[in-house]
């Protein structure tokens, strides 16, 4: 392995060897502290245009299983962690990490204190980095010259709208960089699920003649998201019941007069404690985040809030008080074993029968 190095928009620089492909990237600077799914995350379209560091200390030792991909595409830019592991003690194992990240042009940089990097990222409000060759005045400059696409939905969601069979509840998902762990879900509780392209019209969706809609999670800035998203949403909750998640919720959240920011530091894992308020159960979901709702924006009129995250303060659920529209910053789906947020999948289908009986009175 050769030598690589991290470079910061702070001008800092942090030495390791190379893995994975020998190219170099640029890309938003994120810190993922899940103890495995690593494979998940790098193929999670909320990473689109991201390099990921893993602070869990060995990675790659339960090598690629393609069951648990998130996309077929892969979205992160690079990968940084401690230690790079290429045995592995699981049965699943079909490919190493260091084989999935060479056959997917992902470069890596492993032997570097990621603990390390987590401190001064969190402390420094680090944005953006890249992996290079060399840590001279020119790697410096092409980083800081560098701008990043805010075309990210354009880039991973579905262009054309597919159906993934079921003899359940039609459900439509919108698709703003879809995870397929969604659709497991779904599948699951038996839905038709239809995935439709993330800028189609309210009248298309309706013609689909779904029970509810989800608008799912996704990359990039709330914020520069076409206004017919927000349209879409508005004339959803009015008809049909509509669940959100990650930047779906941010958007629903945005459609009832709240306020989204960006966090100085994100939320990229599942080590944060969210608090049900109906119930006050704790649960750890996965996260994967760098905005969230303005509590002080929320229109209690409008909005309850239903989930919060008890390290940072952030909102992580809402429910309208007007229709059967319902949110969650986290991801629901099952992670690293845990099934305490499914519960949710099955509250949308229930507000599916509920709204159906209501139209039939």
């Amino acid at each position: 392995m050769g030598k690589r190095y991290l470079i910061l928009d702070d001008g800092s620089s942090f030495a390791g060897e190379a893995f994975g492909d020998l190219s170099n990237a640029t890309g938003e600077l994120v810190v993922n502290t899940n103890l495995n799914n690593y494979q998940e995350a790098l193929t999670d379209p909320s990473y689109h245009n991201q390099i990921i560091t893993f602070v869990q200390p060995s990675i790659g030792n339960i090598g690629i299983n393609p069951k648990s991909y998130e996309s077929i595409m892969t979205s992160a830019k690079g990968i940084v962690v401690n230690e790079a592991e290429n045995i592995s003690f699981s049965h699943l194992k079909n490919m190493s990490l260091d084989s999935f990240l060479k056959e997917r042009h992902i470069p890596g940089i492993c032997n570097i204190d990621t603990r390390q990097i987590q401190k001064h990222v969190r402390k420094h409000q680090i944005k953006k980095a890249s992996i290079v060759n060399s840590n001279d005045e020119h790697a410096f400059d092409q980083l800081q010259a560098a701008v990043l696409s805010n075309q990210q939905i354009q880039s991973v969601a579905t262009p054309k709208s597919y159906l993934v069979p079921g003899t359940g509840i039609t459900v439509v998902v919108v698709d703003l960089g879809l995870r397929e762990s969604i659709i497991r879900q779904l599948s699951k509780l038996n839905c038709n699920i239809i995935v439709v392209p993330w800028n189609i019209n309210f009248a298309d969706i309706k013609n689909l003649d779904p029970g509810g809609i989800v608008i799912s999670s996704g990359p990039g800035s709330p914020d520069e998201i076409d206004p017919i998203v927000i349209k879409n949403i508005l004339a959803i909750q009015k008809e049909l019941p509509l669940l959100g998640i990650g930047l779906g919720h941010e958007l629903i959240s945005i459609a009832n007069g709240a306020k989204v920011s960006r966090m100085n530091f994100g939320t990229h894992g599942s080590s944060h404690p969210v608090r049900k308020i109906i119930t006050n159960e704790i649960v750890y979901p996965n996260q994967a985040t760098d905005y969230a709702v303005n509590p002080e924006t929320i229109d209690s009129s409008k909005l309850i809030i239903t989930y919060v995250d008890l390290i940072n303060g952030t909102i992580q659920g809402i429910r309208s008080r007007d229709y059967p529209t319902f949110s969650v910053q986290f991801f629901p789906e099952r992670i690293n074993d845990l099934d305490d947020t499914l519960d949710i999948f099955d509250e949308f289908i229930e507000s599916i029968e509920a709204h159906r009986r209501s139209i039939n009175e």
